[in-house]
C-alpha cells in the first residue's frame, strides 16, 4: 500500500530480527536506509543484523553510519563497540586455530556468538573444535541446530562426519564427507577427512584380516602404517596401537607389546581391552606389581567375576614373587620331576658346601655358606609334596608346623649322602678339590 516507507521496512526488520530472522531482516533494513540515507533507526537494525549473522565489519560501516547522523546514539556506540570485540575475538581465533589451541578458539566464538547468535560460521568453527577436543556429543549438537535449519550447509556436514570419524565410526563417516563433498566439491576439509577416513579403515581391516591369518608380521607392518594416517583419529589409533600390542605378544616382543598398550591407554584411559592386554604381558615378564595395577583399574570399572580372578591371580603371584624363588635357587624349571630335583640338589649342595670353600676370604665364606642353607631349605620344600604344593599354590609355609627356621642344612646334606664317611673334600692342589665318597 505504501513501498516507499523507510520507517514500514524498519518495522518489519525489527520484527523479523524479534522472530530470528536475521537474513530477511537485514533485506528490510538495507531497503529502508536505500529509501532513507537518514534514517538512524534503519543503520542501527541493518548492523544488528549484520553483526548478528557474523559479518562484524559490515556492522562496523552500519554503526559508524548512526553515529554520523546521531554522534550521542548510545545504542550505536555500544553496537560498534561489540562489532570490533567480535573483530578481535575473530583474529584470535584464527590464530589460536593455526596453534591448536582449540580450548581458546571454543572460548573466543562462545564470547562472538553472544553478539553474532545467527552466525554458522562461528558455529562450525566451534562444532569443529569441540570436535578436536574430543567433545563429541556437543560437536554434533551444533551441527545438527545448524542442518535442521539448512540441511545442504557443507560445513556442518563435514562436522558430523568428523565426530562420527574420531569415534572410530568410520563407514558412516565417510558417508558424511561424501554428502558434504557433494554440495561442495571444493571443500578441502572433507575431501582429506575423506581420504583419510577411507585410508585408515583400509589399513586396520588389512592388519587385521593379516593377523587372523598368522602372519603376524605383515599386521605390524600394516598397523604401523594406518598409525601413521591420522594423529588426530585417537580412539582410532588407540585400538591400533593395541592391536600391534597384541601382534608384539604373538611374536614374544612382551616390553614392545607392554610400550604400544600404554600409548593405547593414554590416548583413551577408558580402554580396558588395552589395560587387559598390558596386565597379561605384565605377568609374562613377571612384572607382579604393575599387573596387579592393571587389573585393579579393569576390576574398577567393570567388576565382573573374570576381571576380579584376574585379579586375584595377580595379587597371588606378587605375594609368590616376594619369597624366595626355591626352584631359581635349584636351578631347575617349576615343572621339574622328583629326579630332577634332587639331582639339582646335589649339584648344588656340593658345590656351595663350607669344607669346599675353607680357604677362601671370610667374606666368601660367609656368602657361600649361605647359598648352602638356601640350597638344603629349597630341597626340604620341592622335594616333599606336600609342601611343595603349598608353596606353589602361595600359602604361607609357617602355617602347620612347616617353620623354615627349624631345618638344619647339614643335616639334610649328610641325610642326602648316606650319613657322616659318606663323602670327604680332599685338595689335589692349591684351591682344588675333589670329592671322595665311601
Amino acid at each position: 500500500m505504501c513501498p516507499k516507507n523507510a520507517s514500514y521496512y524498519g518495522n518489519r526488520a525489527a520484527t523479523l530480527m524479534m522472530l530470528g530472522k536475521f537474513r530477511e531482516a537485514l533485506g528490510d533494513a538495507q531497503q529502508s536506509v536505500r529509501l532513507d540515507d537518514s534514517f538512524v533507526r534503519g543503520h542501527l537494525r541493518e548492523g544488528k543484523c549484520h553483526l548478528s549473522l557474523g559479518n562484524a565489519m559490515a556492522a562496523c560501516r552500519s554503526f559508524q553510519r548512526a553515529l554520523e547522523l546521531d554522534h550521542k546514539n548510545a545504542q550505536a556506540q555500544q553496537e560498534f563497540k561489540n562489532a570490533n570485540a567480535v573483530i578481535e575475538y575473530e583474529k584470535i581465533a584464527e590464530t589460536d586455530f593455526e596453534k591448536r589451541d582449540f580450548r581458546k578458539v571454543v572460548f573466543c566464538m562462545d564470547r562472538a556468538l553472544e553478539f553474532a547468535p545467527a552466525c554458522h560460521r562461528f558455529k562450525i568453527l566451534k562444532a569443529e573444535c569441540l570436535a578436536m577436543l574430543g567433545r563429541y556429543p556437543e560437536a554434533q549438537s551444533v551441527a545438527s541446530d545448524i542442518l535442521r535449519m539448512d540441511s545442504t550447509n557443507a560445513d556442518a556436514l563435514y562436522v558430523r562426519g568428523l565426530c562420527l570419524y574420531y569415534e572410530d565410526c568410520i563407514e558412516k563417516a565417510v558417508q558424511f564427507f561424501v554428502q558434504a563433498l557433494r554440495m561442495a566439491p571444493d571443500h578441502e576439509k572433507a575431501c582429506i577427512a575423506c581420504r583419510n577416513a577411507k585410508a585408515l579403515k583400509a589399513k586396520k581391516e588389512d592388519g587385521n584380516k593379516a593377523f587372523k591369518e598368522g602372519n603376524y608380521k605383515l599386521a605390524y607392518e600394516l598397523y604401523t602404517e594406518a598409525l601413521g594416517i591420522d594423529p588426530n583419529n585417537i580412539k582410532t589409533n588407540a585400538k591400533l596401537y593395541c592391536n600391534r600390542g597384541t601382534v608384539n605378544s604373538k611374536l614374544r616382543k612382551l616390553d614392545d607389546a607392554i610400550e604400544d598398550c600404554t600409548s593405547a591407554v593414554k590416548l583413551d584411559a577408558t580402554y580396558i581391552k588395552a589395560y587387559l592386554r598390558r596386565a597379561q604381558c605384565y605377568m609374562d615378564t613377571e612384572q607382579y606389581e604393575e599387573a596387579v595395577r592393571d587389573y585393579e583399574k579393569v576390576y574398577q570399572t567393570e567388576k565382573t567375576k573374570e576381571h576380579k580372578q584376574l585379579l586375584k591371580n595377580a595379587q597371588l603371584e606378587l605375594k609368590k614373587s616376594k619369597r624366595k624363588d626355591y626352584y631359581k635357587i635349584l636351578g631347575v624349571d617349576k615343572n621339574a620331576s622328583e629326579d630332577e630335583i634332587k639331582k639339582a640338589y646335589r649339584k648344588r649342595a656340593l658345590m656351595h658346601h663350607p669344607d669346599r670353600h675353607s680357604g677362601a676370604s671370610a667374606e666368601v665364606q660367609k656368602e657361600e655358606e649361605k647359598k648352602f642353607k638356601e640350597v638344603g631349605e629349597a630341597f626340604t620344600i620341592l622335594s616333599d609334596p606336600k609342601k611343595k604344593t603349598r608353596y606353589d599354590s602361595g600359602q604361607d609355609l609357617d602355617e602347620e608346623g612347616m617353620n623354615m627356621g627349624d631345618f638344619d642344612a647339614n643335616n639334610i646334606f649328610k641325610a642326602f649322602f648316606g650319613g657322616p664317611g659318606g663323602f670327604s673334600f680332599e685338595a689335589s692342589g692349591p684351591g682344588n678339590f675333589f670329592f671322595q665318597f665311601g
